[in-house]
């Protein structure tokens, strides 16, 4: 007899045992994908039910677009890690977690195949509806950890799954010539650039100075929304994506 997943979309159990109770009262209104950044599927997925590992995720998709279940819904997997959201430093505890395979930027890091993102959006937007997370609460494992992480990656494709419902996505305002501002700079511009970034929810701190933090803030910023060119500098091109970007959320709609 097999076991029940939670989603509705065609998945299977592979449990993990690599999970806990989450925070009481904690509401699960994130999503954070991941790649796994290792050098075979069969290997992420054993490292996240090897209990000696300690990490886990609610799911892992394959390249062909298999689903597996590793940790239930109702319990807090470990993927998150040192992280950070709006204010949020338990993450685990509000989210739920997709590792998506692909070897990372360390072992080959490749395009997702059409396959695979399209089991990404199915289980997304199933994940959003039964939990109602707004599209901006849907990140990337960078976005809650910069500078120290770096999935999925500046080759997944956010604007497909902002098209079909799941995440937030907007054009990249084109890239010139120029800069504005850089590591080492300081002054009233950079303080309203960190003001933005973290009214978007990122983990930076508004002092005036462009300090490596800010840097690895903007690196993240430029992955998930302005991929053609990920180099932690605040040129017009990404203070104008973060412009765009902050006018979808429901603050800045009116």
């Amino acid at each position: 007899m097999s076991v029940a997943t939670d989603t509705s979309v065609d998945a299977r159990v592979h449990p993990s045992h690599n999970h806990g109770e989450r925070a009481q009262g904690a509401p699960i209104d994130m999503i954070i994908l991941h790649y796994t950044g290792m050098q075979t599927a069969e290997t992420a997925l054993q490292r996240l039910c090897d209990p000696r590992a300690e990490v886990s995720a609610h799911y892992l998709v394959h390249e062909d677009g298999t689903i597996l279940q590793c940790v239930p819904e109702a319990r807090r997997a470990w993927h998150a890690g040192n992280s950070f959201w709006k204010g949020e430093t338990d993450v685990n505890s509000r989210s739920i977690g997709i590792e998506i395979v692909n070897p990372g930027h360390e072992f080959g890091y490749r395009p997702f195949p059409d396959e695979q993102i399209e089991a990404v959006i199915r289980l997304g937007l199933d994940i959003c509806r039964r939990h109602d997370i707004h599209p901006w609460m849907v990140l990337a494992h960078s976005d809650i950890a910069p500078g120290r992480k770096e999935d999925p990656g500046e080759l997944f494709p956010w604007n497909r799954l902002a098209d079909a419902g799941v995440g937030l996505s907007v054009e990249a305002y084109p890239i010139v010539a120029g800069l504005l501002m850089q590591e080492g700079d300081s002054g009233q511009p950079v303080e309203a650039l960190q003001s933005m970034l973290a009214l978007y929810g990122y983990n930076v701190d508004i002092n005036g100075h462009f300090d490596e933090k800010t840097r690895d803030v903007v690196t993240a910023f430029q992955r998930h929304f302005r991929q053609e060119k990920v180099d932690g500098v605040a040129d017009h091109s990404t203070i104008e994506t973060l412009n765009t970007l902050l006018r979808q959320l429901p603050s800045f709609s009116t």
